[in-house]
């Protein structure tokens, strides 16, 4: 599919024009005693880098958290391009929602399942991510109170630990339990943009260790996710600023765009929460993917363009296999029922 191929499961196409490589992670900076973990994929070792904290300056949590991701994102640099890849556009970029929009559910909630499966957690607190990932499932709704609660209770999990040993865990993660949950129809719709030569980020909540995991293993050139604090490597359950949700992913995007000379107007954005309106309000081409209802009105009232790639009624009128949404509402409850029972 080309960019200027129309899409069958579509309410409008995305114009783009044009990507750039994937990253393979990166290294931590320090100010001040403290290490900011931005984990290589492959992590060797952890390295010393003061780009990240030097270029968070902001008060406001959000801003801060934004500049930190940006910060993060470019310190993690970016995969070589492909000898025969197509002419760059360093202008414009496609920026991507992780959670129910590149994938299906919550990619902290997967993370959390292989953590428990290597005894991180408790059988109650794993209990609590599976009713949670149930609800946002079956919803495809994110609450900024559960997003904090999920990301707390990890971060206190992983707290102490050391940041090359969770990435470590991030890469096999993500081959059990991520891999086979990516969208296809998004993945299709980030691969346009880089066949169009241009950069693809995605833009999430979920920390930016396992964000560089998936965008590096999706071929796309890197991410934005929550840093979080570590100290001489380990992590301390605090995060610099706060998560990056809502208004911090679009302070993030205008950061980043600053840093790599891109010029938003000729920017896409693809997300399914209203949440995150204000990102897609950054850029000039903002698509609903798997949209919740609110988002979905905000679309229709702002002209925006909608792809739903789910199951159900929708999924009947624009041909999506309708066994996938089932499966994977199974697959949540039999987690929940599963862990209970352990």
């Amino acid at each position: 599919m080309g960019p200027g191929d129309p899409h069958p499961d579509v309410e409008g196409r995305p114009d783009v024009e044009g990507q750039s490589p994937p990253p393979d992670g990166s290294a931590p900076g320090s100010r001040d005693g403290a290490v900011f973990g931005i984990g290589r994929a492959e992590v060797a070792g952890v390295a010393e880098s003061s780009d990240v904290m030097d270029k968070v300056s902001a008060l406001d949590p959000a801003v801060r958290a934004g500049e930190a991701a940006a910060a993060a994102a470019v310190a993690a640099g970016e995969t070589p391009v492909a000898s025969d890849a197509p002419p760059m556009d360093l202008t414009a970029a496609a920026f991507f929602d992780v959670d129910n929009t590149m994938m299906v559910g919550a990619s902290i909630f997967h993370f959390a399942r292989g953590l428990a499966a290597r005894k991180f957690f408790t059988t109650s607190d794993m209990a609590g991510f599976a009713w949670q990932q149930i609800k946002f499932r079956i919803g495809g709704r994110e609450d900024k109170t559960g997003i904090a609660g999920h990301r707390d209770t990890a971060l206190s999990f992983v707290a102490g630990r050391p940041v090359e040993e969770v990435v470590t865990l991030g890469e096999e993660i993500y081959d059990e339990l991520m891999a086979d949950r990516i969208w296809a129809g998004t993945r299709a719709l980030a691969q346009m943009h880089l066949d169009a030569g241009q950069r693809v980020w995605l833009v999430t909540a979920t920390p930016v260790e396992l964000a560089l995991i998936i965008a590096r293993r999706l071929g796309l050139t890197g991410a934005l996710g929550t840093v979080a604090e570590s100290v001489d490597g380990c992590y301390t359950g605090r995060l610099v600023g706060e998560i990056l949700h809502g208004p911090a992913k679009a302070h993030a995007v205008r950061a980043l765009a600053v840093t790599e000379g891109l010029d938003l107007r000729r920017c896409a954005a693809y997300s399914d929460s209203v949440n995150d309106v204000p990102m897609l309000s950054a850029v000039g081409t903002a698509v609903a993917v798997n949209p919740d209802s609110e988002l979905r009105d905000v679309a229709r009232s702002r002209g925006w363009q909608v792809r739903d790639f789910r199951t159900g009624r929708k999924a009947a009128r624009i041909g999506v296999p309708s066994v996938l949404g089932a499966g994977a509402v199974a697959g949540a409850v039999a987690a929940a029922a599963a862990y209970r029972r352990r």
